[in-house]
């Protein structure tokens, strides 16, 4: 008969900005390194688990984002599934860390790969870590460049009166076509001159 899985949660836990800091803890009964994650209370939903463990083990409040994955393996012939979310973390911590916990450590992708004690879990942090690190470079680049053209649409523009001094020195002067045309002559003017050609004429 097949023995019931274990299920387990927890985070792959990232602090600061350009250069962000992985989180992986110690814990006390046995000294191994591992990401923050525990079992799962009974009837425990696995994103409020996750949460929970990470909050207890590291000391920090996270906010919860996007499915990673997770990892299957047997211990102690029994199976056990645990399943991982990013989490950014506070800058500060707001609690104390579980008595299970014997020490944190934040710490660049490669280097918390190296501290990590399962063979496993160095795999899988390896593989979603990298992915994970672009995807968010990626998300903070496309929002500098929408808050830059956000601030630009809001910025008045503004009519720079050196353009217009410049306009009006190269502005070509009207050419004689271009003059307006005499007025025509007026009808008692018309009159006197057909009435000096008559004049001529009879001479």
């Amino acid at each position: 008969m097949a023995r019931k899985a274990i299920h387990a949660a927890g985070g792959i836990v990232v602090r600061g900005g350009k250069r962000p800091l992985l989180a992986v803890v110690q814990r006390s009964k046995d000294e191994r390194w591992v990401l923050p994650r525990g079992k799962l209370k009974r009837d425990e939903n696995p994103l409020a688990g996750a949460r929970r463990e990470a909050v207890e083990e590291t000391g920090h409040r996270v906010k919860v984002h996007e499915f990673l994955g997770a990892i299957a393996y047997t211990a102690r012939g029994q199976p056990k599934l645990m399943q991982f979310w990013r989490m950014q973390a506070a800058v500060r911590p707001s609690r104390d860390v579980s008595k299970d916990i014997a020490a944190v450590e934040w710490l660049p992708l490669a280097a918390a790969v190296r501290r990590l004690s399962c063979a496993l879990e160095r795999l899988f942090l390896l593989n979603v870590g990298r992915r994970m690190l672009r995807r968010r470079r990626r998300g903070t680049g496309h929002k500098a460049r929408a808050a830059k053209t956000k601030a630009a649409r809001r910025r008045p523009r503004r009519r720079s009166s050196k353009k217009r001094t410049h306009r009006s020195l190269h502005r070509k002067p009207r050419s004689a076509a271009h003059k307006p045309a005499a007025h025509h002559a007026t009808a008692p003017a018309r009159r006197s001159m057909l009435a000096r050609m008559l004049g001529r004429l009879r001479r």
